[in-house]
């Protein structure tokens, strides 16, 4: 017989969920919500904790290191918002907590790989998620204005006529466009 509490907690579980495991290198797809709009955010890095793994309050910390700097973020398992957590990697750790990875960087950084059957790791299927999922992209579709994608399209073919492709162009400030930067004699010549 389970207690009120134990019931309550069981209702709000999900059915299923990945097997994470600290040392496990994951891509966690979230739910952000902007305003009115809503999109699907994508976060990998390396588990470096797994608490209370068989509760409703189950959370894993996750860290990446984004232009040099270590970011973490924490995600409760049953948590709405994470609509699904792929296991990329596996690695052997000896420990839950790896808190010791946060003062190494480069090779020293590195762990061990295990081999894994990765489609059976990752075949947990949540309905309800994968629901939301299409919805949000159905939304998205949605706002989409042809009329702007146009613009965009008619831009790009504009700047690849040019000589000029897209990476060099967005990064080039107007200010800038002007100096070909060739010596000031060439310059004069032209």
């Amino acid at each position: 017989m389970k207690s009120v509490a134990q019931q309550i907690s069981d209702k709000h579980k999900k059915s299923a969920v990945v097997d994470v495991r600290s040392g496990d290198t994951v891509r966690v797809h979230q739910k952000v919500r902007e305003g009115a709009k809503e999109r699907i955010q994508v976060f990998e890095g390396l588990v470096i904790r797994v608490s209370r793994d068989r509760s409703l309050t189950a959370t894993f910390t996750v860290r990446r290191i984004a232009s040099g700097i270590g970011v973490e973020k924490t995600y409760l398992i049953h948590s709405p918002n994470v609509l699904k957590v792929e296991v990329v990697r596996r690695s052997h750790v000896r420990r839950n907590r790896l808190n010791y990875m946060r003062a190494l960087t480069g090779k020293s950084a590195r762990l061990t790989n295990v081999e894994f059957d990765k489609e059976a790791t990752n075949a947990i299927r949540d309905e309800a998620a994968e629901a939301e999922e299409a919805k949000i992209h159905e939304e998205q579709v949605e706002s989409y204005d042809p009329a702007e994608a146009e613009a965009a399209k008619a831009e790009k073919e504009a700047a690849k006529e040019a000589g000029a492709s897209e990476a060099d162009e967005s990064e080039i400030k107007p200010a800038e466009k002007a100096d070909t930067g060739a010596p000031a004699a060439d310059q004069n010549k032209e």
